[in-house]
């Protein structure tokens, strides 16, 4: 743990830098800044960064719990006292307590009845209150664009500011919304807007009868009044629309709107406002009331923003409820479907006279088994339903034929750009640990560079080699340059992921996406990583009984190798002596080869592809070969100098143990166990050493930016 570190982070969470947010932001980047210098230089670890915050943290909350801390809430003395304040004489202020799952810091809401005159309506925002849901609208910052969201920080200045600015601007452009009339502040830590009392109900409260085409219209002419002005409401869902007594309809919950909004805010108001009705009254009601008063042009222009992303967040979770509902219907009327259509067939089977024990016609099967698929896919049609969205679509489709419904582009950053971010903060961290260790300058001096050139050039034909690996198993045409700028893309990828998952979750997708089937995709890297096993584990014996020959003059194997094949014996008679094991192993290779053989039988039908996918293989091993036993010759000599048959095993004894350990890349254990298997074989630690950074160099780490721009270039292009 950091003895200063803990303290710092213990004393600005004890002092309160929560009210302070521009120096919390200070602060906490020149904290993240030290910890990354102290990671990099190997000081620390993750870990002790993790644990040293907890520390900190439980100092800061265990001294307020024991001495107690301040309350930022106005308690209803100082709310009364406010009012006073600004020349009102309340007798007593209830609160409204508001379900809100969209915007935690809205305030809290207080209806106040006066010695004198009607009610008023107090919202009361404080700084906790501002606090709430701060963590969502960061990530909406940094996931949209800057015009599709708001500034996370802002201050109760700013808030209250917001607020007054948009209820005054709202009247003036001839809408119905809450009358502001008085604003002040409560202490430091809060601020208060009072507004006339406005009763009635919201628009989700109202009952289905109840909202009448009328009711609509209005709504939709509060919305244009807005719209005429460039005021854009931002949250036009149900609870933000009240009707009062006399059925007028008055905008609520005007905090986040604008003003001088830009064309797009507009649309998305229109969209909104559309979906938020359409879950209400059904889409074709919903898109007629807003034709009929912004006009068929207006509510054709919002169909580029008709996307859940561009939806309140209550909205959203309402689309993804009724889709699952939507979903679990089609599953029942598949069930349904299928269960009536056996009936129908154990009915038919009892009243007719076929012998029991008489053999079924394979005719007979197939047939009864294409009238219950039959059946299901009617049922499927039947129960099939669109989703609000694209009803509402197709119903402007229909006034406006040649309307534009590709969707805008609303995200700034895409969920898989944000984790190749990641993904490469965590490849850099695993480079620069691993080469902040290392005395570069003797490595350069001692090196033998035409050895080196060569390690080079064979890393990079290794990348054409595993390309012929994995098309050999894929009948279907593939460019083969673009699988080779895949195995490229892959080197990225190992080292943000464990090395036995990253490339084949990479090389299933890139078959997907050069339109081979999900099915097959998955089938031909399968196919290919178990040829790959098989090749592995035969060359691993076959090179390990060629070392036991090499210092003998009879064909006798190394003890090792014996060693190994008794293990692996005994460990086969232990799972095929127990039950449970082999059922396990059973069913687990059964799956395995389900897909894998019909898409073998398909590749063998094509004996060029076998040739090119064993030939791949064999030249992807002995490039990995030839870079390591170049490696080695690159800073040793004719003394130090080993056969291609050790350098073989040590490999595949390297590689595999790479494979098992849930690293990325194998960081770590393939260093380890390539370094141990080198020194084994009789290479010194001082040329094994070095041999074995020059090789994860040129295989691992050097190749990971050109993987990123790769993988980046393929994303852009659709082939990832």
């Amino acid at each position: 743990m950091h003895g200063y570190l803990a303290p710092v982070i213990a004393y600005m969470t004890a002092v309160g830098m929560s009210r302070r947010p521009r120096w919390r932001s200070v602060l906490w980047i020149v904290l993240l800044l030290d910890a990354f210098s102290m990671l990099v230089t190997g000081y620390t670890t993750p870990f002790s960064i993790i644990l040293t915050v907890l520390i900190g943290w439980t100092v800061a909350y265990g001294t307020l719990y024991a001495v107690g801390s301040p309350n930022v809430r106005p308690t209803g003395r100082t709310l009364m006292a406010g009012l006073r304040t600004v020349g009102f004489h309340p007798v007593g202020a209830a609160r409204e307590e508001v379900v809100d799952t969209e915007n935690g810091d809205r305030g809290r809401r207080y209806f106040v009845t006066l010695e004198d005159g009607p009610p008023l309506d107090v919202t009361v925002v404080d700084r906790e209150q501002q606090a709430q849901g701060f963590f969502y609208r960061a990530w909406r910052n940094l996931t949209l664009r800057g015009f599709a969201t708001r500034s996370s920080l802002q201050s109760l200045r700013q808030a209250l500011e917001q607020e007054a600015l948009l209820a005054y601007a709202a009247i003036a452009a001839g809408a119905n919304a809450p009358k502001l009339i008085a604003t002040s502040e409560l202490g430091p830590d809060a601020v208060m807007l009072i507004y006339e009392h406005t009763g009635g109900r919201t628009l989700d409260s109202l009952a289905d009868e109840e909202i009448t085409d009328d009711l609509l219209r209005l709504t939709w002419h509060q919305v244009q009044a807005l719209q005429s002005r460039r005021i854009a409401h931002r949250r036009l869902a149900g609870d933000a629309i009240l009707v009062d007594r006399s059925g007028t309809v008055i905008l609520t919950d005007l905090r986040g709107g604008e003003i001088a909004a830009g064309e797009l805010l507009l649309r998305m108001d229109v969209a909104q406002l559309v979906t938020t009705i359409g879950l209400r009254v059904g889409a074709e009601r919903a898109v007629a009331s807003a034709v009929g008063v912004l006009g068929p042009d207006a509510v054709a222009d919002c169909l580029p923003m008709l996307q859940p992303i561009a939806l309140t967040r209550s909205t959203r979770a309402t689309l993804r409820r009724l889709s699952r509902e939507r979903a679990q219907r089609e599953r029942d009327a598949i069930l349904e479907a299928s269960q009536q259509t056996r009936l129908a067939r154990a009915e038919e089977a009892s009243e007719g006279s076929t012998p029991v024990l008489e053999k079924p016609d394979k005719k007979a099967v197939r047939a009864e088994q294409r009238a219950e698929k039959r059946a299901i896919d009617e049922a499927l049609d039947e129960a099939r339903e669109e989703d609000l969205l694209t009803q509402i679509r197709h119903q402007v489709l229909l006034i406006r034929p040649q309307a534009h419904v590709e969707p805008a582009r609303l995200e700034r950053v895409r969920p898989r750009t944000l984790i190749s971010v990641i993904a490469g903060a965590i490849g850099a961290y695993f480079l620069l640990t691993q080469l902040t260790h290392i005395e570069f300058g003797p490595l350069v001096a001692n090196a033998q560079w035409g050895w080196v050139a060569a390690a080079v050039l064979f890393s990079a034909l290794s990348y054409f080699a595993a390309a012929m690996a994995l098309l050999g198993f894929v009948p279907e045409r593939v460019p083969f340059l673009r699988a080779v700028g895949a195995q490229v893309a892959g080197s990225f990828v190992k080292i943000v992921a464990p090395a036995a998952v990253g490339g084949v979750a990479l090389n299933t997708r890139f078959l997907q996406r050069a339109g081979v089937r999900p099915g097959l995709a998955v089938a031909s890297v399968g196919a290919s990583q178990l040829f790959g096993l098989g090749c592995h584990i035969l060359m691993l014996l076959s090179f390990g009984y060629l070392t036991g020959t090499e210092k003998t003059p009879s064909l006798s194997p190394s003890r090792t190798v014996i060693a190994g094949l008794l293990t692996v014996a005994v460990l086969v008679l232990v799972v095929t002596s127990v039950p449970f094991l082999r059922k396990f192993l059973v069913t687990r290779v059964r799956s395995l080869f389900a897909g894998v053989i019909p898409r073998m039988l398909d590749v063998l039908q094509r004996p060029q592809k076998l040739v090119t996918g064993i030939g791949g293989m064999l030249l992807l091993t002995a490039c990995f070969v030839m870079c390591l036993d170049a490696s080695i010759r690159a800073f040793g000599d004719d003394s130090t100098s080993l056969s291609l048959a050790s350098v073989a095993v040590v490999f595949l004894a390297g590689n595999a143990l790479g494979s098992a350990a849930p690293t990325p890349g194998g960081v770590g254990a393939v260093e380890a166990s390539l370094t141990l298997g080198l020194i084994a074989v009789g290479l010194p630690k001082e040329v094994a050493a070095p041999a074995v950074l020059l090789y994860r160099l040129l295989t691992l780490w050097i190749p990971v930016l050109p993987g990123w721009l790769f993988f980046n270039h393929l994303s852009r292009k659709g082939a990832l």
